[in-house]
């Protein structure tokens, strides 16, 4: 099946190009493993990215995009109950970091094109010009800065 790129609402499109990094770490940690990368390292730099990306993504949508759909709404209990998952992942206390890193992968791709290509079609249906303003507002595009001290993805 051949997915087209869905046209996104200008207010979004940041939003979008945040998913897009999401896929790059699943892609990083993927591509480690098929490297052989020590499972320590991959998982610096994905608790890094957690970190730093992830949860002001997590809040942002959270506080400002799941709102325009009703709270009872089953696609935003999916997306509310996929971020608490994930960080439960990332924050857990954890022996085995590939089996770890390998379900984030798997969960974080599968979470984003969830919110790409069901979620975010269905926000841009209901919401209002005011509450994409608002988005819009609030988060503006930042030129995406990586933790390059270990590229072992390259």
């Amino acid at each position: 099946m051949n997915q087209k790129p869905q046209r996104r609402h200008i207010a979004l499109q940041p939003l979008s190009r945040d998913h897009h990094h999401g896929l790059l770490l699943s892609w990083k940690i993927r591509t480690g493993f098929s490297k052989n990368i020590e499972p320590k390292r991959i998982k610096a730099y994905a608790d890094w990215f957690f970190e730093t990306h992830l949860i002001p993504h997590f809040e942002m949508e959270e506080a400002h995009v799941f709102t325009i759909l009703n709270e009872k709404d089953e696609l935003i209990k999916r997306a509310l109950a996929d971020h608490r998952r994930l960080k439960r992942l990332f924050t857990k206390e954890i022996n085995d970091d590939a089996k770890t890193l390998s379900i984030i992968e798997e969960e974080l791709d599968k979470h984003i094109r969830f919110e790409e290509r069901v979620l975010f079609p269905e926000i841009q249906k209901v919401a209002t010009e005011d509450q994409l303003a608002i988005i819009e507002k609030i988060h503006q595009h930042d030129d995406f800065i990586d933790k390059l001290d270990d590229e072992f993805w390259l």
